[in-house]
């Protein structure tokens, strides 16, 4: 369980602390504050992730599903912390946070009542977007993270991310049994191994970390609560429950436990609930995390209790920033070409689910080749939608969003159309059925 878990923690370390890493310096942060909201985040994600695997009451979708900082909010996250100032950008934010949390956990069960709009055609499509969104990240880290770095896309870093995805390939087709269920770990260890005398592993985080490091509540002040800021981040929370419902449906069909109604609800209170204290503990919104999705799919340990231990795990990190700069070890290279047999992994539960959606039948391919075009959009054309209102950018600069909401409204569109034009004669055959009943039983004799 806890090679398992620490599998999965490997996986979205970096995920995790991306966002505190891009809102920190925006918020006027100095490099140590900025390595404690790294920390805060690792601390807040491990709650929402045992809250989402084991949960309580009606609060959790108690499947392997783990949760983290939500990518969705830094863009509006970033601009609050450009027109707030240094000193209240944290306070404006954890605030706007805190009640777009509440408005979700309110909003769950109308939310999980839309789970009729996602049949196979429009499931599959947004499992494939899921994919395919998260590729460009994986091909990101494999050239070193940081546009702006001296070696970013090398040789040495492109070739350190092609080692580790051979080194995966081959450890899952070698192995057997336990092994070949931890192959991502072995890669990234082997990995991160082999880069120590090429000289891409950075040992200066851990020189630096203090051995505890508990996140001190509200430790860049109370919570402010501002109008505009309130809004951005419900529009980010409304995002943030439509990609969690894809995510929970792909999830569910490929642990052979389809997501129903009572599964979303829960899995949304979650989210919305590890969001409301998430600031708290000076932490950001949370959702679900779709590369675990891919990890899920290749090692097929679908047990919730194993990820409920990298929730465990996670929080140790949050409390030990020591034990943080272990996991950070891992070159961004390493872990983008593990990254790409993950992400390729949700692709393919996608493409797969798009195989039972019967696409040579009505306008389903039309749907599905509409979504992905749509949804394509923001990944291979990022300032496509730039000269739009800002507000807009945050569910157009979301490919699953867009993709998402394209396929919903085309399937209700051509299916609606379908109905009413198959239900025009159906309805006259039954009025003729019914006036020749009325017209035989009044032509029957009086006792019958």
């Amino acid at each position: 369980m806890f090679t398992s878990g620490l599998q999965h923690v490997a996986a979205m370390y970096a995920g995790v602390v991306a966002p505190p890493m891009i809102v920190g310096p925006a918020c006027g942060l100095s490099a140590t504050e900025t390595a404690f909201l790294m920390g805060a985040c690792l601390f807040t994600a491990g709650i929402a992730t045992l809250l989402q695997t084991l949960g309580f009451w009606k609060v959790g979708a108690r499947l392997p599903f783990v949760n983290g900082v939500s990518f969705a909010g830094v863009t509006p996250m970033v601009a609050i912390g450009e027109t707030a100032g240094p000193h209240d950008a944290l306070p404006v934010i954890f605030g706007a946070v805190i009640v777009a949390g509440v408005l979700g956990f309110l909003l769950a069960p109308y939310f999980s009542r839309l789970l009729r709009f996602f049949p196979p055609v429009v499931t599959g499509t947004v499992i494939t977007l899921i994919g395919i969104s998260l590729l460009p990240v994986a091909f990101n880290w494999s050239r070193g993270g940081n546009s702006q770095a001296p070696g970013y896309g090398s040789l040495t870093n492109v070739g350190m991310a092609a080692l580790t995805f051979l080194i995966v390939l081959v450890l899952r087709r070698v192995l057997r049994g336990f092994l070949q269920q931890i192959a991502i770990l072995l890669g990234l260890i082997a990995g991160t191994l082999i880069a120590i005398p090429v000289g891409i592993t950075d040992f200066s985080a851990l020189a630096r970390a203090d051995l505890i490091g508990f996140p001190t509540p509200f430790h860049f002040g109370a919570p402010r609560f501002d109008i505009a800021a309130i809004v951005s981040m419900c529009i980010v929370m409304l995002v943030c429950m439509t990609e969690s419902t894809a995510d929970m449906l792909a999830l569910g069909k490929i642990v052979d436990r389809p997501a129903d109604e009572r599964t979303i609800e829960g899995g949304l209170r979650a989210d919305a609930l590890g969001t409301a204290l998430s600031p708290l503990f000076n932490g950001f919104a949370n959702s679900a995390f779709a590369q675990n999705i891919g990890l899920v799919a290749m090692t097929r340990v679908r047990s919730r209790f194993v990820v409920a231990t990298s929730g465990l795990i996670l929080l140790v990190l949050g409390l030990s920033p020591v034990a943080a700069s272990v996991i950070s070890l891992v070159p961004l290279p390493v872990l983008g070409g593990a990254g790409i047999v993950l992400f390729g992994s949700v692709a393919a539960s996608g493409i797969q689910t798009l195989a039972s959606a019967a696409l040579e039948k009505g306008d389903n391919a039309l749907i599905v080749a509409a979504a992905i075009g749509i949804g394509l959009i923001p990944i291979a054309a990022p300032d496509f939608y730039h000269h739009l209102p800002e507000d807009l950018l945050v569910v157009l600069d979301s490919g699953i969003s867009t993709g998402c909401l394209v396929a919903i409204v085309l399937n209700l569109v051509f299916t609606l159309r379908f109905s009413l034009r198959s239900a025009r004669f159906p309805r006259f055959r039954l009025r003729r059925r019914a006036d020749s009943r009325r017209g035989a039983r009044r032509d029957a004799p009086q006792a019958f």
